[in-house]
């Protein structure tokens, strides 16, 4: 049994980026997996993302584009107010603009950046640069 399906995904992305393979298999899916996923094909750090039905809770296979330096869940999670986005991108991203954070938020999931926009706070999910 699988204690936190993001982190396991994630740590799949990052071995098999480090590999240089061009893509790689997740098991099992979820939504929070998804979502997470879909943030990453959006800002460009993943290729395609398809999900396949085999019967139980599905797999992602991911199409990898080398782009991933390093990507990781945020244990634990954090809770940010939404004046304090600078302290924790400072603690989690090498630099400025290079790298993003996945917040949750009551607005959904979405970047750092993304919520400094909305002006909202949320909790620290992941990370990747």
């Amino acid at each position: 049994m699988v204690n936190d399906p993001l982190a396991d995904a994630l740590n799949v992305i990052r071995t098999h980026e480090i590999a240089g393979k061009s893509e790689c298999t997740i098991d099992p899916a979820s939504k929070l997996v998804r979502e997470v996923l879909l943030i990453f094909q959006r800002k460009g750090y993943l290729g395609d993302v398809e999900f396949v039905d085999n019967g139980t809770s599905g797999t992602f296979k991911l199409q990898l584009v080398g782009k991933i330096n390093s990507c990781g869940v945020i244990k634990p999670r954090f809770a940010v107010k939404k004046t304090d986005w600078n302290k924790w991108e400072q603690r989690y991203i090498p630099s400025r603009d290079f790298g993003m954070l996945i917040v949750s938020t009551p607005k959904g999931l979405m970047t750092n950046a993304e919520a400094k926009e909305k002006n909202t706070g949320g909790r620290l999910i992941a990370y990747v640069y």
